[in-house]
């Protein structure tokens, strides 16, 4: 990468320096501005440059040359609490004082550019922050009053994705191809027992591709209906010193051979995506629906720490006139975060490992929010220029895990004896709000 594009993407990626959450896993329901009105919709339903990494085949909706900019402030709501530490320590079980994350605000670029070059032909780009999430815990200090058991965790993840979407059209159908590169950070801290462990801000560059195709059934004598289907490649993304050293301080080391061990390293990958989309158009209204799957098992760290397939169904509707539009959207996928089994230690660790897991998942990792409302909309502020917003609201969900097995372990590596009736769990609460602002200018 050449030190101009790499500092370009610095600069973007720290207007979210506190951490961006997302909310289908750790994605985003969708980029830009339109599309997140309406639930982050955007599989067979075009909204013109935005398109490029929704579906680059949509691209060919733009007529002649389009750029769209915007700003998702994102402010998630996360508390944490658990007992593994504090029982190990002979503390009554029982969950402590929950306490709050205070990378609760950051900011997301988008900006996208398309063209017409002939009558089939339009090409584009996309420079988008598309996914992250961390949580910040050092205020909740180890051993005082205000301690939520979370060892001072501190987790900052932040994806940013620069594409050059090409669409071709003939006859109704589109089809798409969108070279992508995705530049990452990772960066985490905590107590251990043997005291502090922060990891430097590692970074990492992968590529990949996307690839997508649409059918306007206009010229097979259906009007308003349309079709779509995408697919994401698979990111390669490795940080350097960060989850292998984290997990080994915490004795999940895999040279140790631990049944369950973190076998995948540093790396954490970005998931393929596959996707199908309807839309309908009648008069001035239209509503879409798709469906998409995120392979969270076959991508490396994701799948090592237990997320599963996720499995998203997005609905959106759309009331439109020449000056103004107005969206509302539902958004839907159950959370990729699997308990592990982390009961009782057993002699082999599994439980240990399995505790271990649980506890990173929640206190660092909590990409657990499913239902997300949305509303938008967009005013012409003249013929040109365009106006957009969007509000996406994610309810809140709680989960809490068994730790039982990682409160036992810390008992043995302190050289005590567990007595079989240690008990311990971890327990996470986690809702957003996302408000994004932007304009799109045709020329």
């Amino acid at each position: 990468m050449t030190k101009s594009i790499k500092l370009a993407l610095v600069a973007a990626m720290a207007m979210g320096a506190t951490s961006a959450f997302a909310t289908n896993g750790d994605n985003l329901i969708s980029t830009g501005a339109k599309a997140r009105g309406m639930g982050g919709v955007g599989i067979a339903t075009t909204f013109g440059a935005e398109s490029g990494l929704s579906n680059p085949a949509l691209l060919s909706a733009v007529e002649k040359s389009e750029v769209a900019g915007s700003l998702t402030f994102f402010m998630p709501d996360v508390s944490f609490a658990s007992d593994a530490g504090s029982v190990a320590f002979g503390a009554p079980t029982g969950l402590p004082t929950a306490g709050d994350s205070s990378a609760d605000f950051s900011i997301i670029p988008e900006i996208a550019f398309a063209q017409r070059l002939d009558d089939n032909i339009v090409y584009g780009f996309s420079l988008t922050g598309t996914a992250g999430m961390g949580v910040d815990y050092t205020s909740n200090l180890q051993g005082t009053a205000t301690d939520n058991g979370s060892f001072e965790m501190k987790t900052e993840l932040q994806l940013l994705k620069v594409a050059i979407p090409v669409s071709y059209e003939l006859n109704g159908l589109s089809l798409g191809l969108a070279p992508i590169m995705q530049y990452g950070t990772l960066q985490m801290s905590h107590q251990t027992l043997a005291g502090p462990l922060a990891s430097p801000k590692s970074s990492d560059t992968s590529f990949g591709y996307e690839i997508g195709a649409t059918y306007d059934f206009k010229d097979a004598g259906v009007e308003g209906l349309t079709l779509g289907a995408v697919y994401k490649s698979k990111l390669e993304m490795t940080y350097d010193d960060t989850i292998a050293t984290s997990t080994a301080a915490f004795g999940v080391d895999a040279a140790g051979g631990m049944p369950g061990a973190i076998t995948s390293g540093d790396n954490l990958d970005q998931p393929a995506e596959i996707g199908i989309g309807a839309s309908y158009t009648m008069g001035e209204s239209t509503i879409a629906l798709d469906y998409r799957n995120v392979a969270w098992s076959d991508a490396a760290g994701y799948g090592d720490f237990g997320w599963e397939d996720q499995d998203i169904v997005a609905i959106g509707y759309e009331y439109a006139t020449n000056d103004w539009a107005l969206r509302v959207g539902y958004n839907h996928a159950s959370s990729p975060i699997a308990e592990q089994d982390g009961s009782a230690n057993d002699p082999t660790g599994a439980t240990y490992v399995g505790a271990v897991k649980n506890f990173f998942n929640l206190a660092g990792f909590p990409g657990i929010v499913e239902s997300h409302y949305t509303i938008g909309g967009s005013y012409s502020i003249n013929k040109d220029l365009t106006f957009d917003a969007a509000v996406v609201y994610a309810a809140e969900v709680t989960n809490e895990f068994d730790t039982t097995g990682m409160t036992q372990g810390i008992i043995q590596n302190l050289g005590g004896t567990p007595t079989g009736t240690e008990a311990s769990s971890a327990e996470v609460t986690h809702s957003q709000l996302g408000v994004t602002v932007g304009l799109s200018y045709t020329f």
